[in-house]
């Protein structure tokens, strides 16, 4: 209620709430929130986690359902595990995805889905059943939960001449189950999945590019709206509002990660989330923001002028920072690193900083790493030290921060890496200065 209140509040009119909307879907149109990856793609997915493997038994656990008296919800009361959605595609609590790779012999792929409650799913909603669950999934073999035996699970990781080893994610919620207590019991060759599925996730196929640049989309048009609907006096959280009713119109269901929007002191604040300041004429506010859309998550950050301008001081740090990513971004390309984009766009603040930053060069000023690998997560999985693949996708956003003049300047852009470069696939976000405030001065008068 106090989102809807705050956003209502914030568009006004109903031309200028029109206009808001469209920001966000004039890209693509209106989509449903999630999309499931056809099942040929999901087969392709489970074969290379088999072809990863070699052999061994692999169990993969989905999300349990949230307890809505106890827990306090952001979004839905249940988001899918991401390795679990990433080979099955379904979104389905307490359920189990089992792969047996034989050292001979054809491996074997079983789905087990809790039984479908009628009395339950009145209050919860529909479940899928074992039917609808092999469509979606492919998988021919679903069986309801109840059959998941750990004793079984067991006894197939030693059902050959040489043990399998079991491939699971050793986190807290796999090692209290009680098919983990049992293979430890039978002193199993129990080996971390994670590595594994994060080197698959870490180079995105056809279909999850389509999704997160439906994501990267929804985020750049939710940029535009929030630098044409901002003005002086306006609080942090009414910008926040307009941001995240262009997600939720564009079909994004959730946010990536708690959005930020920090003006004056708080551009200076990495992660400030808090969005309760009053917005002043002189201000800069960074946004970093990101919508999630079928479980791929955008991360575009923009600074810009609250009164629609910058000063010449924060249009000097401004260019130089703009300047240092492009520099990043140049440096993207199949067989470089993270390392590579880091030293780039360092070097290039560093070399170009002149007296802007006193006695001292710019890039002390650049607090953080250049980047991170984006997908499922907004910190998706993946070493920093793989070298760059087609398919990749990365973040490259350098920023200045000067507490001692309330000045942050922070760009960032969602870049693929492609067979001969890179491609920024949030262009349609303004990022010059000139074009930032060409867009301001088409503002929606609000008040």
């Amino acid at each position: 209620m106090f989102v809807l209140a705050a956003t209502l509040s914030v568009i006004g009119s109903a031309a200028a709430q029109q206009t808001a909307v469209r920001e966000a879907v004039a890209l693509t149109g209106p989509a449903a929130p999630y999309e499931a990856p056809p099942p040929t793609v999901l087969a392709d997915r489970r074969a290379a986690l088999i072809d990863s493997i070699g052999a061994g038994v692999v169990l993969i656990r989905s999300s349990s359902q949230r307890d809505l008296e106890s827990q306090y919800q952001q979004a839905s009361d249940f988001r899918q595990d991401n390795d679990f959605l990433y080979f099955t595609g379904i979104e389905v609590q307490d359920s189990w995805l089992l792969l047996e790779v034989p050292h001979h012999g054809t491996p074997s792929a079983t789905l087990f889905i809790p039984e479908r409650n009628p009395a339950r799913e009145q209050w919860t909603g529909p479940r899928p059943s074992l039917e609808s669950a092999a469509g979606i999934t492919g998988l021919d073999d679903v069986r309801v939960v109840d059959e998941f035996e750990p004793a079984a699970i067991a006894a197939a990781a030693r059902a050959s001449d040489a043990a399998l080893p079991v491939y699971a994610a050793l986190n807290h919620r796999m090692t209290g189950e009680p098919v983990f207590q049992r293979l430890t019991a039978d002193s199993a060759d129990i080996r971390d999945v994670r590595p594994v599925t994060a080197q698959l996730r870490l180079v995105k196929d056809e279909f999850e590019l389509q999704m997160l640049q439906r994501a990267v989309d929804i985020t750049a048009a939710a940029q535009r709206a929030a630098m044409r609907t901002m003005r002086p006096g306006m609080y942090e959280y009414e910008t926040e509002a307009v941001i995240e009713y262009n997600f939720r119109a564009g079909g994004a269901e959730r946010v990536g990660f708690p959005s930020i929007v920090g003006s004056g002191p708080n551009s200076v604040v990495l992660h400030y989330d808090r969005s309760r300041r009053r917005m002043e004429a002189g201000d800069l506010v960074v946004m970093d923001i990101g919508a999630e859309y079928s479980y791929y998550t955008a991360d575009v950050t923009r600074t810009v002028p609250v009164s629609g301008t910058f000063t010449d001081r924060q249009r000097a740090i401004y260019d130089l920072v703009l300047a240092s990513q492009q520099a990043g971004i140049d440096a993207v390309r199949p067989g470089a690193t993270m390392a590579d984009v880091n030293r780039a766009a360092r070097a290039y603040m560093r070399d170009h900083s002149g007296n802007l930053c006193g006695e001292r060069t710019c890039d002390a000023h650049f607090i953080h790493g250049v980047g991170h690998w984006l997908g499922m997560d907004v910190h998706d999985v993946g070493a920093y030290s793989t070298p760059f693949a087609p398919g990749m996708v990365l973040t490259v956003e350098p920023g200045i921060y000067i507490s001692d003049e309330n000045l942050g300047v922070r760009i960032e852009d969602d870049v693929l890496v492609t067979e001969t470069g890179a491609r920024v696939m949030s262009a349609s976000a303004p990022r010059e200065a000139g074009a930032i405030e060409a867009l301001m001065r088409r503002r929606i008068d609000m008040r």
